[in-house]
């Protein structure tokens, strides 16, 4: 059976935006009721009877979207294809199960689950349990761009810049980069110059923020890097997940 793919008629969003939900289900009455309610909230669906055919068949989106599936399927189970979306944090999962197990629930909610419904289902609670998935999706999705933009940014960072990056955002002063880098202060005010406009920061406490949030290792590291007899510059882009940068 292949996966059908609904879009309600409302003027908003458009059907290339509309935030989708890949329900998975063998019961085709299930597919039928929640097609309709998914569609008066303006959203997008595809129905799947198992979790196979949703793994051959969906597509990558970019819109907010979120998997609702029954804990028992022919082939693999609910719960094992939630192992098979782990780290997928833009795709939120959702179970709307009839077979109430209390170790099955709590299991499936250890593993990430935003919600274990049973059937019969109130649209109300169904309903609240969707807006509440497809918005950790849409926060997901805004925080890859955010993090992927922020990585190109730092690629573009010569050697020298990111040294003195990890070092102005740990909180010491220009004169004492220059001390610990053996640079003069005037090198180090041109390098920094040179970091806040490749990261596009317009402020210190910016430009910490998008170093905590590349996850840069601290000068620390870099020292104890140092003291190993390793070059603090290979260290760097060890533990950096980009590409090295252009000098």
């Amino acid at each position: 059976m292949s996966p059908r793919n609904h879009v309600s008629a409302g003027s908003e969003p458009s059907p290339s935006q509309a935030p989708i939900v890949f329900v998975i289900d063998n019961d085709i009455s299930v597919h039928a009721s929640l097609e309709a309610l998914i569609c008066t909230a303006g959203w997008r669906s595809q129905m799947f009877t198992s979790a196979e055919e949703f793994l051959a068949s969906r597509p990558m989106t970019g819109e907010p979207s979120c998997v609702m599936s029954e804990v028992i399927l022919p082939g693999l189970s609910g719960l094992e294809l939630q192992s098979r979306l782990v780290g997928q944090h833009n795709i939120p999962m959702m179970f709307l199960t009839s077979h109430r197990n209390v170790s099955v629930t709590v299991r499936a909610m250890k593993a990430g689950a935003v919600e274990f419904l049973m059937k019969p289902f109130r649209e109300e609670t169904l309903m609240h349990a969707l807006r509440s998935a497809l918005e950790r999706s849409q926060i997901a999705l805004r925080r890859e761009v955010e993090l992927r933009t922020l990585r190109e940014r730092y690629a573009t960072l010569s050697e020298r810049e990111r040294e003195v990056m990890a070092l102005v955002v740990s909180g010491l002063m220009n004169k004492h980069v220059g001390h610990q880098l053996r640079i003069t202060e005037i090198t180090v005010k041109v390098h920094r110059g040179r970091v806040m406009r490749k990261m596009e920061a317009d402020s210190l406490p910016a430009l910490v923020v998008m170093a905590a949030t590349l996850g840069l290792p601290s000068p620390e590291a870099r020292y104890q890097f140092e003291s190993l007899g390793r070059d603090p510059r290979r260290a760097f882009g060890d533990c950096m997940p980009v590409a090295p940068a252009v000098s």
